[in-house]
């Protein structure tokens, strides 16, 4: 004996079910890329782009105090040292100076 069908609370299917079908499972797809993919590929770039970036800058600060330490042991007297001496005096002033300026937690 075959079982009596079932009366179904959906609506009858259509001949077109299939690209029904087709279109609901792109929307659902699109509607995730969109809420989901699209920001974490924008996280990534800024991650990329930002340590890129920071490569490139501190290599660039190195070459930069490399010729700095050139240019000033052609122009002062002495060796190397005395240009030594000058940017480390220089620096030593700056991290005073910035760790004067630095908050405490308990104000």
């Amino acid at each position: 004996m075959d079982p009596a069908p079932r009366p179904s609370s959906r609506a009858p299917l259509t001949g077109d079910w299939p690209a029904q079908a087709a279109d609901t499972v792109v929307d659902v797809v699109g509607s995730v890329r969109e809420r989901v993919i699209e920001p974490l590929l924008k996280i990534a770039r800024v991650v990329v782009y930002g340590l890129l970036i920071s490569v490139a800058a501190l290599v660039a600060l190195v070459l930069l105090l490399i010729a700095l330490v050139r240019m000033l042991d052609s122009y002062l007297p002495g060796e190397v040292w005395s240009a030594y001496l000058l940017l480390g005096g220089l620096f030593t002033i700056g991290g005073v100076f910035c760790w004067s300026q630095r908050s405490s937690k308990a104000a």
